[in-house]
């Protein structure tokens, strides 16, 4: 679990292919500070598992379903990357909660700056509308952002200086694609919703315990 707020940018600096997978060896300070074999590490908003590490680089295996679902694929030597260790426990939320689990890549539409802060409007595919909200949650590239305009399937986003400065979004010109993942509480909202039509159940105590809320 994470929680969208960017540690650090990392660069790749390996990318060992498999036939449908890949091995990526990233660069990193900050995240490497406590890290232990098995931990993860949230690349571009991907969950991976850390196999091996340096002082100041690691190592993760990407299966073959994720090679195919996301951006990671269209990685290169020396690629920026966002990065972030999963929140402990004990750990201020500063975003919201983001599973590392990407649901498919959106594209840049369009970028114009307005005063401080850059809007970013961008096109997800087909099917994403019942989780995208006025002033929801939305994580691209592993960056927790709000969504502030919803048209169709295209949501405008707004970065502040700070995060123009600290993630790689900013940076990626119009046409370039971002990892994304609709908020978690939405999509089990959304899921109870569907079940509770398919079986004709009214929402009650018993529905919440038996859905895990209770």
């Amino acid at each position: 679990m994470f929680t969208g707020i960017i540690e650090e940018i990392g660069s790749v600096q390996q990318i060992q292919p498999g036939a449908q997978s890949m091995t990526l060896t990233i660069a990193a300070s900050l995240v490497l500070t406590d890290v232990k074999v098995g931990d993860s590490i949230a690349v571009n908003g991907v969950c991976l598992t850390v196999k091996s590490f340096s002082k100041d680089r690691f190592a993760a295996d990407v299966m073959p379903e994720t090679v195919s679902s996301t951006s990671l694929r269209q990685l290169a030597m020396g690629s920026p990357v966002n990065l972030e260790r999963a929140l402990a426990a004990n750990g201020r939320l500063g975003g919201h909660f983001v599973t590392g689990h990407v649901d498919g890549i959106a594209t840049i539409r369009d970028k114009r700056t307005v005063d401080n802060a850059l809007y970013i409007r961008l096109s997800l595919p087909q099917g994403y509308d019942p989780y995208l909200l006025h002033k929801g949650s939305i994580a691209l590239d592993g960056t927790s952002l709000t969504i502030f305009e919803v048209k169709d399937t295209d949501i405008t986003i707004s970065l502040i200086p700070h995060s123009q400065e600290m993630t790689v979004i900013s940076k990626k010109p119009v046409g370039d694609v971002v990892n994304f993942e609709c908020d978690m509480l939405a999509k089990y909202v959304e899921n109870m919703l569907q079940k509770r039509q398919d079986t004709d159940q009214t929402m009650s105590k018993d529905f919440l315990q038996q859905h895990g809320f209770m």
